[in-house]
């Protein structure tokens, strides 16, 4: 039987998925997934995945940065992936999106040559994300690279106010802690690495670059 996850959406409730958008767009959205593109270095002939793709804001990113890579989108929420199609099609751009979920991923092994998250691992309980990680893991190419964007240790006062009350509300307590690098080693990645940190109104947000073994 397939593992269903025990998912926090977005703010704690699915009403206010809605405005997630909107939300984003104040905490320098642009600048964090234009930056994940940028280190993932796609090269023509790259199969990318993004996990979580939500309105395919980063998915789309991913395409236009490498136009002749195969890019793909995956959320569990039909309407939300509605709401992607929708602005792919007015992008004009040629990008699959698929309903699942990171816990049990519809893929092969081997698939993919670049795998991106952003702001979605803190949404899965511990024993969940372990798991989702596992099969990021097996759907990665050898050598394939994952790519995250992600709640992060503060690097200021003010930055450790703000995520003392977000890792309250969204169940991030080991993201606020710097404790993503240990778990990603955890889980058989290598060449674990912070990348980027950039301050927002929800707190530290932070970059991350992991390798699946040759």
């Amino acid at each position: 039987m397939d593992k269903k996850p025990r998912y926090i959406p977005a703010f704690h409730f699915y009403l206010l998925n809605f405005i997630y958008d909107p939300i984003l767009r104040l905490v320098r959205e642009k600048t964090f997934k234009t930056a994940l593109v940028k280190q993932a270095g796609l090269e023509k002939g790259h199969r990318a995945l993004d996990i979580g793709c939500g309105t395919a804001t980063l998915t789309i990113l991913i395409k236009r940065a490498c136009p002749d890579c195969e890019v793909l989108g995956l959320d569990g929420d039909p309407a939300i992936l509605e709401v992607a199609r929708r602005k792919i099609a007015r992008a004009g751009l040629n990008i699959r999106l698929i309903h699942g979920t990171a816990a049990v991923l519809p893929f092969p092994d081997n698939s993919f040559d670049r795998v991106f998250t952003s702001l979605i691992l803190h949404h899965l309980i511990s024993d969940d994300r372990a798991h989702a990680l596992k099969e990021i893991l097996r759907v990665l190419k050898p050598g394939g690279e994952l790519h995250i964007a992600e709640l992060g240790k503060p690097h200021n006062a003010l930055m450790a106010v703000i995520s003392q009350v977000v890792g309250r509300l969204e169940s991030a307590w080991d993201f606020v802690k710097g404790l993503l690098p240990e778990t990603l080693a955890g889980a058989g990645f290598v060449q674990v690495a912070e990348t980027h940190r950039i301050a927002t109104m929800f707190g530290t947000f932070a970059l991350y670059r992991a390798q699946k073994p040759q």
